[in-house]
């Protein structure tokens, strides 16, 4: 039996291999990593089971980790193993009509919530045999008013629900078996397929409620995901999905910069303003150390360190986040929702890999996710985030942010980018044309910085715009215009994104 610091080590640098694979998108490099985690996954589980051969006390087995089986349990892993002894295993999976009791799957999202606590602390149902699950986008606030018994009534309730499918979006995860195993009984069994089906879905799901693009059935190359929590709901394309959100710039998380952001989670889908308690804050590894860390900890009077934000935030360390990118956002308005399927079967297969000792199965698990609406986390830009220090007021205070953005439309209108707050640092609007096409397709924008001395860059896209009499004429092309503007002072900068969606006429 090996030593176990020698299999926490193996195992760390067998998972380091999977994430590097992922990020790759190395389909080949990541079944090698894999495979090499099942085998020695199995190799432990077995020598474990060897050690405690005489043991038949519940007590004494659930002290080392192995699930005491309701009958239900043992009858299912019973039967599968008897299937997969048989000698046509392939035939009598075929026929094997017994479902994957739901108390597998509970027990699966248990583990999963416990050593990652992303998927711990969103919304996270388990749906079981369910194809469609029905959700409200109203923050619970339904209102009754008066009027003419009609059939709007039932409209407007309606409108404020809203449906997710998710009968076709499926984890797979191959659960390679040797034949040894199956001799240690059901409850080893069912320990090693739980930790399998742990280790494949929870990857699979952290990175899809990060970054899942969606479903797109009609595109040539279709693929169906969850939607992540960086995307886009009102911006879909039938062949990519989801668009990622455009990033806000942060630099500091001051009470003021940081109070701006959670501003921006306070007003739901339908203008209703919301309370937001205890934020999430999801970021790289990396990052936290190099880049969070430095922003939120100081120095105490008697030489203590500690680590505070100025609202209550959970901090989530996530490979799948991109470096120097980040998602603030309320947890539990992302909702994931996985179940078996309808069948939920447990499949043979020959075709991926078969040895003479080792059998291949597959187990699929159907289910999706989505933010429960575009207001419920923010994809933050965080590469120039500053490292705290004490803020004393002097005269020459330096002060790179911005007093005023004012835009006017080419027919002279104000262009509403809502209340201005030099706190806030992400702004969307909306242009369309007049009467004909392409009559109001321009903007005026004008910039008025807090430090008269401050160096204004207004950026459309990657194309730098020259002032004309201190003010920026920018043409819009047709769906999101991305204007980026920074104020730079004695060094310090600051920046704005101000998103403007022009609607032409065709």
């Amino acid at each position: 039996m090996k030593n176990l610091d020698t299999l926490q080590i193996k195992k760390a640098e067998i998972q380091n291999k999977m994430a590097d694979a992922i990020k790759n998108d190395d389909s080949q490099a990541f079944a090698q990593a894999f495979d090499e985690f099942t085998n020695m996954l199995q190799e432990a589980v077995m020598a474990e089971a060897r050690g405690l051969v005489n043991a038949n006390d519940n007590v004494i087995l659930a002290g080392r980790g192995v699930r005491v089986l309701t009958s239900e349990e043992r009858d299912f892993y019973q039967k599968v193993i008897d299937a997969m002894k048989s000698k046509n295993p392939k035939q009598a999976l075929s026929n094997f009509n017994e479902i994957l009791p739901r108390t597998v799957i509970d027990a699966v999202f248990e583990d999963i919530t416990e050593n990652h606590p992303l998927l711990d602390a969103i919304t996270f149902e388990n749906a079981s045999a369910l194809l469609e699950y029905l959700y409200s986008s109203m923050d619970g606030r339904f209102k009754a008013v008066w009027g003419k018994l009609c059939d709007e009534i039932e409209e407007e309730l309606a409108a404020s629900f809203h449906k997710i499918n998710f009968s076709q979006n499926k984890l797979s995860a191959f659960i390679p078996v040797c034949k040894a195993m199956l001799d240690l009984g059901p409850e080893w069994l069912d320990r090693y397929v739980r930790t399998i089906l742990y280790e494949a879905i929870a990857n699979g799901l952290e990175d899809a409620i990060i970054n899942g693009r969606g479903e797109t059935p009609n595109a040539v190359a279709p693929f169906y995901e969850p939607i992540g929590m960086i995307r886009d709901l009102d911006n879909y394309n039938v062949n990519t999905g989801y668009d990622a959100k455009v990033t806000v710039p942060v630099s500091d998380f001051g009470p003021a910069s940081y109070g701006g952001l959670i501003a921006q989670l306070a007003v739901g889908r339908n203008g209703l303003n919301r309370p937001v308690g205890e934020v999430l804050l999801v970021c790289n590894p990396v990052d936290y150390y190099t880049k969070i860390m430095p922003a939120v900890m100081f120095q105490q009077p008697d030489g203590t360190w500690v680590s505070r934000f100025p609202y209550p935030t959970r901090i989530v360390q996530s490979a799948f986040v991109a470096s120097g990118k980040a998602v603030l956002g309320v947890a539990k308005r992302y909702l994931a929702v996985l179940g078996t399927g309808k069948d939920g079967r447990i499949e043979y297969s020959d075709e991926y890999h078969f040895l003479d000792d080792e059998r291949v199965y597959l187990i699929k698990l159907y289910g999706t996710g989505r933010p429960l609406d575009n207001n419920s986390f923010l994809y933050l830009d965080i590469g120039e985030l500053k490292p705290y220090h004490p803020i004393v007021r002097v005269a020459e205070y330096v002060d790179a942010k911005l007093a005023a953005i004012e835009i006017e439309d080419e027919q002279g209108d104000p262009v509403s980018i809502g209340q201005f707050n030099e706190n806030i640092h992400y702004y969307s609007a909306s242009v369309a044309d007049a009467e004909t096409a392409g009559d109001n397709n321009e903007i005026v924008l004008t910039v008025t910085p807090n430090d008269e001395n401050a160096t204004i860059v207004v950026k459309k896209g990657t194309s730098t715009i020259s002032p004309s009499n201190g003010e920026y004429e920018i043409a819009l092309s047709s769906g999101q215009n991305v204007i980026v503007i920074t104020s730079t002072v004695e060094g310090v900068t600051e920046a704005y994104v101000l998103v403007i969606t022009y609607t032409p006429i065709a």
